[in-house]
């Protein structure tokens, strides 16, 4: 038997007069998609947490059946897995992204979605002149790299209070500096980057092109490094993760799966989606199970853009889907899901905490009653479940 599982992360929303008191599931395109909710079983899972409603990664780790409340730290040692940094026990992985500051205010937590290039010649230059033997820093993609941090005193002093930035656009820098034991060095960091930072050629050049410059470095998602149960041992298969996200790339690599990288969609999306149903395909023929993590539509929903949002699940449908519900419908020993992990909102620009749709298809799986994949339709359908138990039943029976 074989499974795929395609995480549409973020495509879930919440009605809005833009669109006629409609989400976008329901004036997308996406007859594939509401081809297997015909042909399969539709229900709604609730993976974000109370705690953690705002953190895809906890929403990922409750997907693969892990207790994100039990053993979520923060995002930056799931990155930092990615990366396959080896850290000593009393040192502690930050996420560090480069931020724009304008006027004292937080005005763009992206930087301008400044290029792998440029970001990566900046963040060497900040090793080369802030680095120490408490203090690392490694290059990883766009806007979002890695700091670790050695604490000589033990966790406590760098249990600071920190806030992701894409939580505080277009508020005062001062009011969201981190707080509490080790705040101090963080910020003693901050402003030295600051420093550094507004004078840089890359920044001149951003600038003189009306491009956000990176003039601020921010800290937050800090934790301890995590241990999971292998896929393999835990569900009795092979397992691949394709994925355009560090921390989802990083939960694949500590639970054992092969992990094949996805980049971001750089060009027309339809090459990269293209790209990506091919490497599900070529997966599967070597894998019992393949995960293919989008998020483009999470994306989207942060960036308040609309259209964007549609065209990513539209894109899906047409260049993914289509492909994927081929091989679904000419194999006879397969299963697909199909979930958004977590509902994120276009026009708040942030994730929520709502319960999601799923459609399990394939093998064993009779049809519902439900005709569309969407929100309210899920919600009619009886079909509920509990987060850390989509996967197992999903993989039930194999």
């Amino acid at each position: 038997m074989k499974y795929i599982a395609i995480l549409l992360a973020g495509a879930a929303d919440v009605p809005s007069e833009e669109l006629g008191d409609k989400t976008p599931l329901e004036v997308a395109k996406i007859p594939h998609l509401h081809a297997l909710a015909k042909s399969g079983r539709v229900g709604t899972v609730r993976l974000a947490s109370e705690r953690f409603s705002a953190m895809p990664d906890a929403a990922l780790l409750s997907f693969f059946g892990y207790e994100a409340e039990k053993i979520y730290t923060g995002r930056a040692p799931l990155e930092a897995a990615d990366l396959e940094l080896k850290l000593e026990a009393n040192e502690v992985p930050f996420r560090v992204n480069f931020v724009t500051e304008s006027a004292g205010r937080l005005a763009d937590p992206t930087a301008g979605k400044i290029s792998n290039k440029e970001s990566r010649a900046l963040m060497n230059f900040l090793n080369k002149k802030l680095a120490s033997d408490f203090v690392r820093f490694f290059a990883g993609t766009g806007h979002r790299h890695i700091a670790v941090i050695k604490d000589a005193h033990g966790y406590e002093a760098l249990s600071a209070k920190t806030t992701p930035p894409h939580e505080m656009i277009g508020e005062p820098v001062d009011a969201h500096y981190p707080k509490g034991p080790g705040s101090e060095l963080l910020k003693k960091l901050m402003s030295d980057a600051k420093l550094l930072l507004q004078d840089h050629e890359i920044n001149q050049v951003r600038i003189d092109l009306q491009e956000n410059p990176a003039n601020l470095i921010w800290f937050w998602g800090q934790g301890r490094m995590v241990q999971l149960e292998k896929f393999s041992q835990e569900y009795g298969l092979s397992g691949a993760l394709i994925s355009d996200a560090e921390y989802a790339r990083g939960i694949g690599r500590l639970s054992g799966m092969t992990v094949i990288e996805a980049s971001e969609a750089e060009g027309e999306l339809a090459d990269v989606y293209e790209k990506k149903s091919r490497q599900v395909l070529d997966a599967i023929e070597e894998k019992d199970f393949v995960c293919l993590h989008l998020t483009e539509c999470d994306r989207a929903s942060r960036d308040g853009d609309l259209r964007a949002k549609i065209s990513g699940l539209e894109a899906a449908d047409y260049f993914i889907l289509s492909k994927i519900k081929n091989y679904l419908d000419k194999a006879k020993e397969v299963r697909l899901l199909v979930t958004p992990i977590h509902a994120s909102s276009w026009k708040q620009r942030k994730r929520l905490k709502d319960a999601v749709p799923f459609v399990m298809a394939g093998k064993n799986l009779m049809p519902g009653d439900t005709e569309k994949f969407t929100e309210i339709a899920a919600k009619s359908s009886e079909l509920k479940s509990k987060s850390s138990d989509l996967l197992r039943q999903f993989l039930a029976h194999h």
